[in-house]
């Protein structure tokens, strides 16, 4: 075997990953920014909402005059599709600690009508500027080693048709969360994985954005299966992560009326709760 064949493949690094590409856009003019949303980041035919979200967190970051995502709140309107794409933001409110702003995502319809697709709003700073003081009763979830975790590398031969985004992922779930694969769902609620980017890139805080709607909907645990739509998303990023694997961890206490929500929890490999969110989502009943 040759050395080139031999040597393993480089890292991916922050701000030269796909995710970095897929996520990137062009400043038109200012508060308008162009991108075209890659077809690499969807399920069942549907743009994933984290990597969506992570688009328009970049464009704030971009328009604001501090760097980080401390919390966003985006709301799903209708279903964003592969291919060119608007996004619009406005500064509401600066402060010395907090800027605040707005941001949409417009696609275009068969008659060249803009369409919005998500909106949201967000509060910015510099997360590298807070104190270390810590004082928390939330404990990060137990993982078995990733070594006894599986993937979707470890089923059958994944339909990119289906899932696209999974190529792009290092997900190892929990067994004890993956009844549903096995035709057995524990009717828990529950999800859990090792998560990062299949390139190797470290997570960022803006990377955070995709990690909590990167894994299962918990219903397939309730014993549901098809797309689960969200309709709105909070995510709270709480400190930079440290590099290495993230944990991940989902729970959902009550479904009904055929929606659910799902608290989600992200812990890096320094035992730190770095970011939590709480989203609503649809699930098709019957």
């Amino acid at each position: 075997m040759s050395q080139a064949a031999s040597a393993p493949a480089a890292r991916a690094t922050v701000g030269d990953s796909e995710f970095d590409r897929d996520t990137a856009v062009a400043r038109r003019a200012p508060g308008v920014y162009d991108i075209d949303l890659s077809a690499g980041w969807t399920i069942f035919g549907a743009v994933n909402g984290g990597y969506l979200l992570a688009v328009l967190g970049r464009a704030l970051g971009d328009a604001l005059p501090h760097p980080d995502p401390f919390t966003i709140s985006a709301h799903y309107l209708t279903a964003s599709r592969p291919g060119p794409a608007v996004v619009r933001t406005e500064e509401i409110r600066t402060g010395r600690t907090l800027s605040t702003g707005q941001a949409s995502l417009f696609q275009y319809d068969d008659e060249g009508r803009e369409v919005e697709r998500i909106r949201v709003l967000a509060s910015y700073g510099d997360l590298a500027a807070l104190p270390d003081d810590v004082r928390t009763t939330a404990e990060p979830p137990v993982l078995p080693p990733m070594a006894q975790c599986f993937g979707p590398e470890d089923g059958p031969a994944p339909d990119d048709s289906v899932s696209a985004i999974a190529e792009r992922l290092m997900l190892k779930l929990d067994p004890a969360t993956l009844g549903w694969a096995l035709g057995a769902p524990s009717g828990k609620g529950e999800m859990r994985a090792w998560f990062g980017l299949a390139d190797g890139r470290d997570a960022d805080p803006l990377s955070l954005l995709l990690a909590v709607d990167a894994l299962p909907p918990t219903a397939f645990e309730l014993g549901l299966q098809g797309w689960v739509p969200t309709v709105e998303l909070t995510v709270h990023v709480r400190c930079r992560p440290a590099p290495g694997p993230l944990r991940v961890s989902i729970t959902t206490r009550n479904l009904a009326g055929g929606f659910l929500e799902e608290d989600a929890e992200v812990w890096d490999s320094a035992d730190r709760l770095v970011a939590q969110s709480r989203q609503l989502a649809r699930v098709r009943l019957g």
